[in-house]
């Protein structure tokens, strides 16, 4: 096998297969805050960001079947690993970050963090839009973590999902510092 996919033939993936703003910053933010993860539990960064990026490919075509969500973007990888070579670990916690749907395990670290990061986003990208400036410059770790309580605010966002990051040995306050930071220094690409 030839050496792993690069970010650039992921984006490329992403491009061609999800075309709602929305979701591609999602992956985007997913993406900043799977590589600071992995630098900070001392994983690929390339692989963990990649990740981020395509855990959500197959998004649009599974919409209203949960049950596939991820089987897709399996079939996408595979079919592309002649040219776009993607670790069997990577697909498997792109798999597990729908473990419920799919009725297999999250198990592994990787698993739980690609989980607890994607779901998190939604959080800070809340917080951000409730700023009189919209930016993500200007949200606060005191603020998530005070969003993080109340179950009302950004309520389609499963706090249950966030605590995963207590299971990979991060405590919670820290993983949202930690996501909010890597989601500030992505603000550009962004546009938040």
């Amino acid at each position: 096998m030839s050496a792993i996919m690069t970010r650039e033939q992921a984006l490329a993936l992403l491009q061609e297969h999800v075309r709602t703003d929305t979701l591609v910053k999602h992956c985007l933010a997913t993406e900043a805050i799977m590589r600071s993860l992995a630098r900070r539990l001392q994983q690929d960064e390339h692989l963990w960001g990649l990740v981020g990026l395509l855990h959500d490919l197959d998004f649009e075509t599974t919409r209203e079947d949960s049950a596939s969500h991820g089987r897709k973007s399996e079939e996408i990888l595979r079919a592309k690993a002649a040219t776009h070579p993607f670790p069997e670990e990577g697909i498997q916690a792109i798999l597990g970050h729908n473990a419920e749907n799919l009725g297999i395990p999250r198990t592994s670290v990787f698993d739980k963090a690609i989980t607890a990061a994607e779901t998190v986003t939604g959080l800070i990208v809340a917080t951000a839009l409730v700023q009189p400036d919209k930016k993500a410059a200007s949200v606060k770790l005191k603020s998530v973590t005070k969003r993080l309580k109340e179950k009302a605010f950004a309520r389609n966002v499963s706090r249950e999902r966030i605590a995963l990051c207590e299971e990979i040995g991060i405590p919670a306050e820290e993983f949202v510092a930690l996501s909010l930071s890597a989601m500030q220094g992505a603000a550009a690409e962004l546009g938040l």
